[in-house]
């Protein structure tokens, strides 16, 4: 397959991904968190892995690359990547604490990065964040990329924000970065500030949640990293083109807090208006004020960000107070459903409330009662994770508790999970899912025992997941991955999956399918990361026109 067709087919991954099935089109790749703008999570093109072959005899960890930095986004994938001077390679992007930017060859021909970019310069001043000196527990010892950034493949551009500290202060900026080459393109980076109803926006902000594109637009939103200072929740939106801001938006402009972080998880979209939900904060709109804190909320994709309807627990006062946040964890669109309720949203909070919600009419607020489609007791100790979605099914794994697998029905979910996963997930955790359209379904999910042991990686038939196929702790220390990172979310492309950790890029697969990769004794990369000066080189320029030039516009519009 050539370069220019592989384009053409990058389109497909947001159709089949709310369940539409585009016959003789080939994988896209894994382009944004949890792979499509509803969030599902799910690859409905994953022709290699199957329930027959993923056990401990013919499935496990291939290979790793050493990174410099814990690793909370979500590896990424983008297959047949033209890269000058190196050939076409599948590559696998891995962004880190440590403010670098890893192309890997996905498939481990080679034991260096295609290119790496560093955006720190300690000499002159620039470094990561020292989250100590906020006094903040929830990311440390360094901030720098922490949100899954995302791929335009009509336009072979990676976007991704990046927190530096310089001269003493917080910088986040926006970067637009060739897929081949890791150079800076439509002029970027772009400094991020913003000014919504008088309330300047402040950069010592976590940017967590994953970006998104959409319609010519790259959407991302923050929360506070510490609270040792005032905080609001923020959206932001840039083109994709220029890098000029096109959207503002605070969620608690005449309060405080109200932080869209989500776990890592990025706002959603049905291709015509954005979905979130917040934190604990400030709220009264119910009384004509304009803060939004512990709500989840709609919001237009173009003209002016005001928020269309929203949804806000009964008990908001008393969950703020407590941190008990309704916007723990991400969000999922579901697709089209049958009955009363067509249009639907699916999130919990830190209580363990599941709350499915009608995009159409989401129910605002009420003091005697929440106004929604269904709200169940799900996980005792809360959810800090997204669910995923396959077949008319829902997958959540709350904190303290089993992975389970919920049945959907005339857009009602049942009211018990109908299976259960054998294994208790202490922190929680987003799953992802892999099928080869209705066959072969595969639920795979990340295991973080603690901070300082191993992630377990593990598969799970996607129709009972009661039945376990495989986890990384089954050989012995053959299959052992890096210390565990929270939020982190399995990426599942081409016969492998992808679990980015502390240390490493941990590869698995089926066994003796690609090369093990040597780790530099240093523990780190064996190549040095790229100057500024190298990545405007006149190569990767030449590189950047020549990729511009086979371009072809894509549509992204869901269904």
């Amino acid at each position: 397959m050539t370069q220019t067709h592989s384009r053409k087919a990058c389109c497909v991954l947001f159709l089949v991904a709310l369940g539409t099935h585009a016959l003789g089109q080939n994988f896209a790749g894994v382009l944004t968190r949890q792979n499509d703008m509803a969030r599902t999570g799910q690859n409905l093109l994953e022709t290699q892995l199957t329930t027959a072959n993923v056990n401990v005899s013919s499935f496990g960890k291939l290979f790793s690359y050493p990174v410099q930095g814990q690793t909370y986004a979500q590896p990424l994938y983008l297959p047949n990547v033209s890269i000058s001077g190196q050939g076409t390679h599948n590559v696998v992007y891995v962004a880190t604490e440590h403010d670098q930017l890893y192309a890997f060859d996905a498939d481990g021909n080679g034991s260096q990065p295609l290119w790496q970019d560093s955006f720190i310069d300690p000499g002159n001043g620039v470094t990561t964040v020292p989250t100590k000196q906020y006094n903040c527990g929830s990311l440390g010892p360094e901030m720098g990329i922490t949100s899954t950034p995302v791929v335009d493949p009509s336009s072979e551009t990676i976007y991704v924000v990046v927190a530096t500290e310089e001269k003493k202060q917080v910088v986040q900026r926006l970067h637009a970065l060739d897929v081949a080459s890791g150079s800076e393109k439509f002029g970027g980076p772009v400094v991020l500030q913003a000014t919504f109803q008088g309330v300047a926006f402040d950069p010592r902000q976590v940017q967590r949640s994953a970006l998104l594109l959409l319609n010519g637009n790259v959407y991302m939103a923050f929360a506070a990293l510490c609270a040792r200072f005032p905080w609001h929740g923020w959206i932001l939106g840039y083109s994709a083109q220029t890098l000029q801001q096109t959207a503002v938006f605070n969620t608690t402009p005449n309060g405080d807090k109200g932080g869209i972080w989500q776990s890592g998880g990025g706002l959603a979209s049905d291709g015509t208006y954005l979905y979130c939900m917040d934190g604990d904060g400030t709220f009264d709109a119910n009384s004509g004020g304009s803060d939004y804190g512990m709500s989840a909320l709609k919001l237009p994709t173009s003209g002016t960000l005001t928020v269309l309807d929203y949804f806000t627990p009964y008990n908001e006062a008393g969950l703020s107070k407590q941190d008990l946040d309704l916007g723990s964890g991400g969000v999922l669109l579901l697709p089209k459903q049958s009955g009363k309720h067509p249009d639907e949203m699916i999130g919990a909070d830190k209580t363990g409330n599941i709350f499915v919600l009608d995009r159409n009419n989401m129910g605002k607020f009420h003091s005697n009662g929440n106004d929604v489609v269904q709200q169940l007791q799900g996980a005792k100790l809360g959810y800090w994770s997204s669910p995923a979605y396959w077949q008319q099914t829902v997958y959540y794994s709350g904190r303290g508790d089993y992975l389970s697998m919920y049945s959907v029905s005339q857009g009602l979910l049942s009211s018990k999970p109908v299976s259960t996963a054998p294994t208790r997930f202490v922190a929680g955790s987003t799953p992802s899912v892999s099928s080869n359209g209705q066959e072969n379904g595969i639920v795979w999910a990340i295991e973080v025992p603690s901070l300082s042991k191993p992630a377990i990686l593990h598969a799970y038939d996607a129709t009972n997941v009661g039945d376990e196929l495989y986890n990384s702790s089954q050989a012995g220390s053959r299959d052992t991955a890096g210390l565990a990172n929270k939020y982190q979310v399995p990426a599942i492309a081409n016969g492998k999956v992808y679990v980015g950790t502390q240390v490493e890029l941990d590869v698995y697969g089926l066994l003796g399918a690609a090369p093990s990769i040597a780790k530099s004794p240093s523990g780190g990369s064996t190549q040095s990361p790229r100057s500024y000066g190298w990545r405007r080189s006149t190569r990767a320029l030449i590189s950047e026109i020549a990729n511009r030039l086979q371009t072809i516009p894509v549509a992204f519009a869901l269904p």
